[in-house]
């Protein structure tokens, strides 16, 4: 129920949450649960000690970007940073990695560290040429820092391949479940105005270099 509910009534989802909790509290997937509905019902310091609870019982990282995430909730931005150098990327799951990235950058925001935000954000998956489930978010974060840098037709752009990409995973989902799709940027010249992508096509091929951890990449479709 709080899965179900988590989305239109995080309140309610949080009272499931914490009924499975008082039932169930030894289950890291309950406690994993819990973190999750008290981050969307706004108390950041429920969160934070339900998923260190979470971490201690089940001996996973992937829930290390929402501890940063709320970190940054208390107030305490630095020490969001210090939990994010905290572990190595490399071991983290691609998608964990990308999200994990966001909420650095968030903090380096909040330390007024604008420059130093967009550089956390500049990784491998920051390609527009191709969408995955982390896609939107992160061009929409890089967009919203170059926004913060007063580099605004960079963060149209941004803003332009988010969509795109989101679109993208869109029609993947309703054609073919699991597909990676490609994304080709055709740039028209136009007078002031910024560069937009403007096609989408899909492409079966892996992911050059690295490919993400539980995002197959679906048949080539035409």
């Amino acid at each position: 129920m709080a899965a179900r509910l988590i989305d239109s009534d995080p309140a309610l989802a949080h009272l499931h949450a914490m009924s499975a909790a008082r039932r169930a509290g030894r289950i890291a997937m309950v406690r994993e649960t819990l973190a999750i509905t008290a981050y969307e019902t706004g108390d950041y310091a429920l969160a934070l000690r339900e998923l260190r609870t979470y971490r201690r019982i089940s001996g996973k990282d992937d829930q290390l970007p929402l501890m940063v995430d709320s970190e940054r909730g208390v107030g305490r931005p630095e020490r969001a940073l210090e939990l994010g150098r905290s572990v190595d990327r490399s071991t983290l799951d691609v998608p964990v990695r990308v999200a994990l990235a966001i909420a650095m950058s968030g903090a380096r925001l909040d330390l007024g560290q604008t420059e130093d935000a967009l550089l956390e954000l500049q990784i491998p998956q920051l390609d527009p040429k191709r969408a995955f489930s982390y896609s939107p978010a992160l061009f929409n974060a890089y967009a919203e820092t170059l926004e913060v840098l007063g580099r605004e037709e960079e963060a149209a752009v941004w803003h332009d391949r988010a969509m795109i990409a989101s679109e993208a995973l869109e029609q993947s989902a309703a054609d073919d479940e699991g597909e990676t799709m490609v994304v080709v940027e055709e740039f028209l010249e136009f007078d002031d105005e910024p560069e937009s992508p403007v096609a989408v096509a899909p492409e079966s091929d892996d992911q050059p270099g690295e490919e993400p951890s539980g995002e197959p990449a679906a048949d080539e479709k035409a």
